[in-house]
């Protein structure tokens, strides 16, 4: 029995900010070709307050999905810096980010951003200038790539070199990558 060819796989990076998220979205093709699709940061300030800013984020975020159709999601996961505050409205950003796309029946992936920084730049202490230009060289960008974009963009990379690990492994993303 011949072995269906693999499809074109569309991938969704999040990189849920509170001001800032940034967007990414690459296609993964069947021989493993990464190709980008999309990138931005979606702003979220200006919206008036802290509930505000969630909301146009998870309408925002939405519309992308509804227009770009991803079908599988890859998101950092949180970092918990120095001030809980920032870490509390970051999480909160971060579940509404997730909101809209579990609402869509699409698989999330996490990654940290150690992880994510390991995966394209080759080491976990990666700068975010480091990051900007080692996305805009995996993807044949020119130009500087907004730094929340870009970081969308690594996490996509991230899953994308994740699940075709997986894929050769016959095991989960999720398998794949945890030690």
């Amino acid at each position: 029995m011949p072995v269906a060819a693999a499809a074109r796989v569309r991938i969704l990076g999040i990189d849920p900010g509170s001001q800032r998220t940034g967007i990414g979205i690459i296609d993964v093709e069947p021989g493993g070709r990464v190709r980008h699709v999309h990138h931005q940061p979606l702003l979220l300030l200006g919206e008036g307050d802290f509930a505000a800013r969630l909301k146009r984020l998870l309408h925002g975020l939405s519309a992308l999905i509804e227009e770009y159709r991803p079908q599988e999601v890859a998101i950092e996961q949180v970092f918990v810096g120095r001030s809980a505050d920032s870490a509390l409205k970051l999480g909160q950003a971060r579940g509404a980010a997730i909101s809209a796309v579990v609402l869509r029946d699409l698989p999330v992936s996490e990654y940290a951003a150690r992880e994510v920084k390991l995966a394209v730049v080759g080491t976990g202490a990666a700068d975010k200038a480091q990051i900007q230009h080692m996305v805009a060289a995996m993807l044949g960008l020119s130009g500087k790539i907004q730094a929340d974009a870009a970081d969308a963009l690594a996490i996509a990379l991230t899953h994308a070199h994740v699940r075709a690990t997986a894929q050769l492994l016959g095991v989960s993303t999720r398998l794949a990558w945890r030690k």
